[in-house]
């Protein structure tokens, strides 16, 4: 933790946790913050869907909602930023209180409820980030969701993809979330696949020149039997990989009466273990064929690399940087290379799936095949 954000912590968990964050998100946009020093290593290099991340450590979905800070957040040295969660509509989310945080778990309870500005405010400003120049290292993905009151899901879906698809790296498709009533349903066998079928139609239809990656964000909370049915209904799609985990609705017993007791979804590193498991059992269900990002704890090195050891090619955390602040970015990278080191690894990609007993090669092997130089042209960005 850097001596600037111990000063500036105690005032900061002095308020209530959602204001707290919008004021340092503020902060950000207003490039309030100075500029850190950041690692690039082309042992962290990963490239998947022949995209170069300069790191495996992203920016979870959740933080900047609006994508109002994806440049300065990029400057803290994470590989990639994921905005969003967006809808088409804007909503205000769920009654505050809806954010809340015990210190000592480092755990956070959030029943946020997707609030944002919605479609057209969003994509004001994925736009003007594209257009500004010179543009920070590090990708961007679009975390897409569905508004509350929406009763066929899949049309919000495909809107989103439809006018979002030219703009990102790769697109989530959030069914994960507790928060929004119904939203966990489509992760069942019949809504699942019937979602899935609309919206790769949608981007067979829609972005037939620059295809995004497309990836599906799952609970936690299922159990093995359940995780299972799902992988080979997500196998069978043809989607692009997952993003495992969202928050979960379980409570370790461990956790205070008081926080346990609130409503949403737990993250920070009560999630840690629970997380990696599902990592674990999503790549050996799938043989290792489906990418996917890890998420759900992350806090430490030694917490990215036990979720890229179960599987994940690429990392993300949210909750760490209220406990850690913004140093935890480079403290991780920093750490994962030492690991490579211990492992006697040359490459991040070498140690994808070495819980498993093999490892799936993706990232040196990929890079070397498929590095391709970073466009920053517009045209080119959009289509990145």
């Amino acid at each position: 933790m850097s001596s600037l954000y111990r000063f500036t912590r105690p005032f900061l968990f002095s308020m209530d946790p959602e204001t707290a964050h919008n004021m340092a998100l503020a902060a950000l946009k207003a490039s309030l913050i100075p500029p850190l020093k950041t690692l690039a290593s082309p042992r962290l290099e990963t490239v998947l869907w022949d995209r170069k991340f300069p790191n495996p450590v992203g920016l979870a979905a959740g933080f900047d909602k609006n994508a109002v800070a994806i440049g300065p957040l990029l400057r803290m040295g994470f590989g990639f930023v994921e905005a969003g969660t967006v809808t088409p509509k804007p909503q205000t989310g769920n009654p505050k209180p809806r954010v809340f945080r015990d210190a000592d778990s480092r755990s956070v309870i959030n029943a946020m409820g997707f609030p944002n500005e919605g479609l057209s405010k969003f994509r004001s400003n994925i736009e003007k980030f594209l257009e500004h120049r010179p543009r920070p290292a590090g990708l961007i993905g679009i975390n897409i969701g569905m508004n509350k009151e929406q009763k066929v899901p899949e049309r919000d879906y495909c809107l989103l993809l439809r006018e979002l698809g030219a703009l990102a790296d790769y697109i989530t498709v959030n069914i994960s979330s507790p928060n929004t009533p119904g939203l966990r349903d489509l992760q069942s066998k019949e809504s699942l696949h019937r979602l899935l079928k609309e919206i790769l139609a949608e981007r067979e239809k829609s972005c037939r020149s620059a295809p995004p990656p497309l990836l599906v964000k799952l609970a936690p909370d299922m159990d093995e039997s359940q995780q299972e049915e799902t992988a080979a209904i997500l196998m069978e799609s043809g989607i692009d990989g997952l993003v495992l985990t969202n928050t979960t609705i379980s409570r370790p017993s461990d956790l205070p009466a008081g926080f346990s007791a609130r409503k949403g979804g737990l993250s920070g590193k009560k999630l840690t273990g629970l997380s990696t498991s599902v990592i674990h059992n999503f790549y050996r269900f799938t043989d290792g064929k489906l990418p996917l990002i890890g998420v759900g704890g992350v806090s430490t090195a030694g917490d990215a690399w036990e979720k890229i050891r179960a599987g994940a090619s690429l990392i993300q955390l949210y909750t760490a940087l209220a406990f850690e602040g913004p140093c935890v970015v480079n403290d991780i990278n920093t750490g994962l290379l030492k690991h490579l080191d211990q492992a006697g690894l040359s490459h991040i990609g070498e140690a994808v799936g070495m819980a498993h007993g093999r490892n799936s090669g993706a990232g040196e092997s990929g890079a070397r095949k498929n590095d391709k130089p970073r466009r920053d042209d517009k045209k080119s960005s959009k289509k990145s």
